[in-house]
């Protein structure tokens, strides 16, 4: 660290790890994607509309559900409702990031939350953590991994729906919730964290075996971070290099 600023080799070393990491949630997302983009086929859409939603959208698992919702003729304001709720998780995760980006630009700042994923967030925190401060371009690298992967497959799970009639064959099912399993052991770095996981995770259970799935990952996606909020805050539960607030910044909006 020369100055607050990272050494040359510390910053390309962490960009290094971060696409590492990132790379094995690409393979995540091109199995989630194909099975997207057989959902999208199945319900109806055409191979564009398939394809709009991964680009304008671009929100997983509020995809699927839209999916479904639309399939089921649901009226249009209730599944904006309902997948505004199921994606809140991101206004948490736009708050978490809030603090090392006060110097990037809105512009900037608005491209960056609309690629904001569970994945891009794992990686870009764990990369801001690392330097301890933002890198724009190392947060990139984590959202592309995501983005680019994710549209193709998009495409491909369209294209090939004839030959994959039914995906829990393949196992690719089981994609989505493994990497998300493997993402939320990756950012509990402290006590609220380990609280709001364990949390989120029975209250998500409990929820979804009384009444359904959808209802059971919005349950757990807020309450469980508002039980980790609840833990008393302790200096040591702060991650290393954190950046503080000099008073002096502009504030910054929370994107979903």
């Amino acid at each position: 660290m020369i100055g607050g600023v990272p050494a040359p080799d510390a910053l390309r070393a962490s960009r290094r790890r971060a696409a590492l990491d990132a790379s094995g949630m690409a393979i995540a997302a091109v199995a989630f994607g194909i099975v997207y983009g057989l959902a999208a086929r199945g319900a109806g859409f055409s191979v564009v509309e398939a394809v709009a939603m991964s680009i304008f959208v671009f929100a997983g698992a509020a995809q699927f559900a839209a999916v479904g919702f639309v399939a089921q003729g649901m009226p249009w304001l209730a599944i904006v409702g309902l997948t505004f709720l199921l994606n809140a998780r991101h206004l948490l995760y736009s708050a978490a990031l809030a603090p090392w980006l006060l110097r990037t630009g809105r512009g900037e700042r608005a491209v960056m939350a609309h690629v904001l994923t569970d994945e891009s967030f794992a990686v870009g925190l764990a990369h801001f953590r690392r330097l301890g401060r933002a890198d724009v371009p190392g947060y990139w690298i984590g959202a592309l991994f995501i983005l680019v992967p994710w549209q193709l497959a998009t495409i491909g799970g369209y294209l090939g729906g004839e030959l994959v009639p039914d995906p829990t064959v393949l196992g690719l099912d089981i994609v989505f919730p493994a990497a998300m399993g493997a993402l939320a052991v990756g950012v509990m770095s402290g006590r609220r964290e380990v609280v709001a996981g364990v949390a989120g995770a029975v209250i998500g259970v409990a929820v979804a075996l009384a009444t359904s799935t959808s209802a059971g990952v919005i349950a757990g996606g807020l309450v469980g971070p508002l039980v980790g909020l609840a833990i008393p805050h302790r200096p040591d539960d702060a991650p290393d290099g954190a950046p503080e607030a000099d008073g002096h910044d502009e504030a910054i909006g929370v994107a979903p």
